[in-house]
């Protein structure tokens, strides 16, 4: 009896086993990975050499990393350094790899009412904007880019999501959109350079303020536990964070363009 039992267990684990390895890669990542272009072409250099096939899942990293704490990716690439760091830590992941960084972005309209152009840093920027007060489009969907806003509002002693002021709106959706809604209200908005850099409909949206300690946008890519769920496809799932965080995938990364601009650079 205790024969059956042991086999019966080891029948399960392996077809299980089988099946995480028969099936494409499952990898939750941001939007603005995805909007910056870089996604797709990356993945299929990956195929192409690996022949792992890999689908996505595109939301904010707080979602994303939210999924993953349910098991319904086998890796997660986001831009969280602070929920990473506590996702890795309770067990759901194990641990951040490093991949690339890009720039967090004040864009706005051109003529700058705010004088951002002038702020001598980046919370100085944001204290200029809800001065006036002039109409700020936030993210407000607890992705990395809208926990990165809200710290430099907190470094001014601010919260305007808490407020429902009519200057600050909140899209609750993905880079995209937020941009769009500041192009077609010539409003203020925080994004970064992966999105930005592929944004056609910028209108009179305009690069006002980059750069300084704040502004610095890492990425990393984390595998799921495969001890805290069973089924992802934790072989598939390093060979992707080996990929991608050596050499051939960091140099496709560091050359990738978009009308020759590189949305991001390699891992720091």
């Amino acid at each position: 009896m205790r024969f059956a039992v042991l086999a019966v267990a080891f029948l399960a684990a392996f077809t299980a086993a089988v099946v995480a390895d028969d099936r494409p890669l499952l990898l939750g990542t941001t939007t603005s990975v995805d909007n910056s272009g870089l996604l797709g072409p990356l993945l299929d250099a990956f195929r192409d050499e690996t022949g792992i096939e890999v689908r996505t899942v595109v939301r904010g990293s707080g979602a994303i990393l939210q999924l993953g704490r349910s098991g319904d990716f086998d890796v997660v690439l986001v831009h969280h350094p602070n929920a990473e760091r506590a996702f890795v830590a309770g067990g759901d992941g194990l641990g951040r790899h490093p991949v690339m960084t890009s720039r967090f972005l004040i864009v706005g309209p051109e003529d700058d009412p705010a004088g951002v152009r002038a702020a001598p840093d980046a919370a100085a920027a944001m204290e200029r904007i809800a001065a006036g007060p002039y109409n700020f489009i936030s993210r407000g969907d607890e992705s990395g880019t809208n926990a990165r806003e809200r710290q430099l509002w907190g470094l001014i002693g601010l919260s305007p999501w808490t407020a429902r002021s009519g200057w600050y709106r909140e899209t609750g959706s993905g880079m995209g959109a937020t941009l769009n809604m500041a192009s077609v209200l010539s409003a203020y908005t925080f994004t970064e350079s992966g999105s930005w850099t592929n944004f056609a409909n910028r209108g009179d949206l305009a690069v006002l303020f980059e750069g300084g300690p704040h502004l610095e946008n890492p990425y990393a890519i984390i595998p799921i536990n495969p001890e805290r769920h069973p089924h992802v496809a934790a072989r598939d799932a390093r060979r992707l964070v080996d990929w991608i965080s050596g050499s051939v995938g960091q140099a496709f990364i560091a050359g990738f363009r978009v009308d020759g601009e590189p949305p991001f650079a390699r891992a720091r």
